[in-house]
């Protein structure tokens, strides 16, 4: 970050001039590491001046130059000492640069970034991150808004530097849209002891997860603070804790990596068994079995013996081979000769072997929509898990009952309340899923083009109308199988087969095609737009609302904010054909 502060002595003038004269700049980089693997994503250049001088501190440095109105000479001798020393390295890696806002539309700056210059470094614009931060005035925000813009269609990555440090950071980030937000390092220090700046960072990572947003905590330099940022859902993480600004590319310790791993593996578990895909054998019980070989009198004693037991599994060889109930027992023996003509036979002759079994990873869902399909006389009977076909344990029907509702009651808190699509939450295990899993899938991104024009003139609640109908043609389109989401506002997400891919897309297209007209005046839907006010209040005319589709094939060595970056690329591109339209790569 450069600080901007006017100072009243001479600011230690000759060194500072020998300083641009000479070229004295050394460049420092510092990791910014994956919270859920401890991988480097990228590294952010920072600039000191020479040892043992007072003017090795930056913030001194850049004070100085502010001081002697050398600011622009002193950043671009920074990058300029950037580049060469990302060029020396042996590896490519992403390049997070401090910027002032206020220099970007700077002919001498865009000329530092043109393709023909980067190219003597061998840098590819997509390396390159701007780090904006929100403490500078921007002068013009509608030009600076569109010279982001440009960097953007460029390849050029956007980051949101010390958010939480000023007070107009959320316009800023509601303005460009960056691609990650830098939470300042006030917000980080002591995060584990301070419940409100917790919210405070819950709330942003929601904010994240809506707008397709990485975060980066600046600033961790304790174990606990990272504890709790991975806890969180905090993307990637800086600072002394991970490891210091060197001018070497030195791997991250292996007791980093772990605790890293470790506590991103803790929420992921937590997460998986309180929303979905939770194993049957979270609720199995270990319990007594009989031989086939034991007499019906004998298991007629063991239950007399426990009133509590409902019935036995039936084992040979540690594999299950029938079971019975107190009931079935009882219905055999009851009567005038029943236990005379049962008592001294093996249980096995009466024994029921056309039992309901389940592999012991199979979901607790699957498991009891299976065992409620069973005969009426059956649908209480305990459930017997195996595990690679040996007998793991037993479930009663009252222990998945109540594991579904619990399960049911956290899923429901996890959906959009307006489409009653799953949310955030469950759209990024999906996502993860889905780059584990063995099939091809494509991801589809959905976004409905002039939404907003739409929501303006018709409001609000025709608005949520339009939503509620799309999430509609979504979950009649798509198989039950296939996973739909709402990730909020117009924008959802779906995961299917890649060879079905087009196939949706194109019956998609035409539902909503056919149903759109419905929502507007008669007059609106024959004249074929509406008349609107744009962001500037100038009066402008909209097309009717289309649905853009961005289709991503579930490579497995992408990340879930990778599919996210590629989709939006797509949905550009999509989005400047007219009416609906699909790309897919």
């Amino acid at each position: 970050m450069n600080h901007c502060i006017v100072i009243k002595d001479n600011c230690h003038e000759s060194e500072f001039f020998e300083i641009l004269d000479q070229k004295k700049i050394q460049t420092v980089f510092q990791p910014i590491v994956s919270l859920h693997d401890g991988t480097v994503y990228g590294y952010e250049a920072l600039s000191r001046g020479p040892l043992n001088s007072p003017l090795h501190n930056p913030e001194t440095l850049f004070k100085c130059a502010q001081h002697h109105d050398k600011l622009w000479e002193l950043e671009f001798l920074c990058r300029l000492k950037a580049f060469e020393a990302a060029s020396e390295m042996e590896t490519e890696f992403r390049i997070f640069l401090n910027v002032n806002p206020n220099i970007m539309e700077d002919i001498k700056f865009r000329k530092g970034f043109t393709k023909e210059y980067l190219e003597k470094f061998s840098i590819d614009p997509k390396r390159i991150v701007f780090e904006i931060t929100e403490n500078e005035a921007i002068s013009n925000v509608s030009d600076f808004i569109k010279t982001i813009d440009n960097y953007k269609e460029q390849d050029y990555r956007i980051a949101i530097d010390d958010a939480g440090a000023g007070y107009s950071g959320l316009n800023l980030i509601s303005d460009i849209h960056p691609n990650f937000i830098k939470l300042d390092m006030k917000l980080v220090r002591d995060i584990d002891k301070d419940v409100t700046k917790q919210s405070l960072i819950r709330s942003l990572h929601e904010f994240a997860c809506f707008t397709d947003t990485a975060l980066i905590a600046e600033g961790i330099e304790t174990r606990e603070e990272l504890q709790m940022l991975i806890e969180i859902g905090v993307r990637y993480g800086q600072g002394f804790y991970l490891q210091r600004p060197n001018s070497m590319i030195n791997p991250i310790s292996k007791e980093v990596i772990e605790i890293i791993k470790k506590e991103h593996a803790n929420r992921r578990k937590l997460l998986d068994n309180s929303v979905f895909d939770v194993k049957i054998d979270s609720i199995c019980k270990s319990v007594k079995t009989i031989s086939p070989d034991l007499l019906v009198a004998q298991v007629d004693d063991l239950f007399k013996k426990d009133e509590t037991v409902s019935g036995f599994c039936v084992v040979h060889q540690n594999v299950p081979i029938g079971v019975i109930t107190r009931n079935s027992l009882y219905k055999k023996i009851s009567g005038q000769y029943g236990y005379i003509l049962y008592s001294n036979k093996p249980v096995r002759n009466i024994m029921d072997q056309a039992f309901f079994r389940a592999d012991c990873r199979e979901t607790i869902d699957v498991v009891g929509k299976n065992a409620m399909r069973r005969e009426f006389d059956k649908v209480y009977d305990f459930i017997v898990i195996t595990r690679k076909d040996k007998f793991y344990g037993i479930v009663t029907v009252k222990d998945l009952m109540e594991k579904l509702i619990e399960i049911e009651f956290v899923y429901a808190k996890h959906l959009n309340p307006l489409s009653e699509l799953p949310g955030n939450l469950m759209i990024e295990q999906a996502l993860e899923k889905s780059l584990n899993a063995k099939d091809k899938k494509t991801i589809l991104y959905f976004d409905l083009d002039n939404f907003k024009a739409y929501n303006d003139l018709y409001g609000f609640e025709n608005g949520d109308q339009v939503l509620k109908d799309f999430a509609e043609i979504l979950k009649n389109k798509i198989p039950q199988d296939d996973f739909i989401g709402h990730i909020g506002g117009d924008d959802f997400v779906a995961i299917v087969p890649k060879k079905k891919t087009e196939q949706l897309c194109l019956s998609i297209i035409s539902a909503f095609n056919d149903n759109i007209s419905r929502f507007y005046s008669r007059e609106d839907a024959e004249k074929g737009y509406i008349t609107s006010r744009n962001r500037s209040d100038v009066e402008e005319t909209f097309p009717l609302i289309s649905v853009s589709i961005a289709g991503v094939a579930n490579d497995h060595n992408k990340t879930v904010f990778d599919l996210a970056e590629t989709a939006a690329k797509i949905k550009k591109k999509c989005k400047k054909k007219q009416g609906s339209n699909y790309l897919l790569i």
